[in-house]
């Protein structure tokens, strides 16, 4: 199986210039495998949210390399960084941030409008696609208030997959959701994994979801304290 991403000796430092710097991150080396499931657990703190920051690029690591598909993204500008993360980057947050004024469907496509002028046919497809995967078709025109808590993960699911991108990152996606919901996204998100190649990281604090994964890094102050792959 082919890498998609490597992390090299990436070490993140807050308040380089300070009296008090903080070291979030030390010398990690992770290299993540194509169409993978894995997970990212530790307590608050242990530097998992900081992690994925920077595999996101929405965070630069002080020290070290990222490299997509054999490719130092540590070097882009930040120009060159936002085009990357949205055509090549998925992402899933806790809270899922679906415009409220918007439907369903217009909250899927709004990651492909951000880089394209132009909406055609194939992607509105493309949309409605994605939908009836989260089992979500008939709910397409519904504003997203109008939407369950677990109904509003699942649309924002399909979002993070508008623009097929190589990789998602979840970061916390069932937090705020009941056991049953948690079950079914985390179905779900398996689904797409295996069906669509997709490949996933999920920052999770529930150890039950994390073992349900094929891989478990495990990050305590943060460095990587356990890496466990089944």
């Amino acid at each position: 199986m082919d890498n998609i991403l490597e992390l090299k000796n990436i070490d993140k430092i807050y308040g380089v210039n300070t009296k008090n710097p903080y070291q979030a991150l030390s010398n990690i080396n992770l290299i993540f495998k194509k169409n993978s499931f894995n997970s990212i657990i530790g307590q608050s703190g242990s530097g998992k949210s900081t992690l994925l920051n920077i595999i996101g690029t929405l965070d630069s690591p002080t020290k070290g390399e990222v490299i997509f598909n054999n490719q130092d993204i540590s070097k882009y500008t930040k120009d060159e960084l936002a085009i990357f993360r949205n055509k090549s980057i998925g992402f899933i947050f806790q809270f899922h941030y679906l415009l409220p004024e918007f439907s369903a469907i217009e909250n899927v496509l709004m990651p492909y409008k951000i880089s394209n002028s132009k909406v055609n046919q194939d992607i509105i497809n493309r949309a409605h696609e994605l939908l009836e995967i989260v089992g979500l078709e008939k709910y397409k025109n519904q504003l997203a208030n109008n939407l369950s808590g677990g109904q509003q993960q699942r649309v924002a699911i399909a979002r993070s997959l508008i623009n097929s991108p190589n990789i998602v990152l979840a970061d916390e996606p069932t937090g705020n959701l009941d056991s049953d919901s948690t079950e079914a996204v985390y179905n779900l998100l398996r689904e797409i994994n295996k069906n669509n190649n997709t490949s996933f990281i999920i920052i999770t604090h529930d150890r039950k979801i994390a073992e349900k994964t094929d891989r478990i890094i495990e990050l305590k102050d943060g460095e990587v304290y356990t890496d466990i792959e089944k």
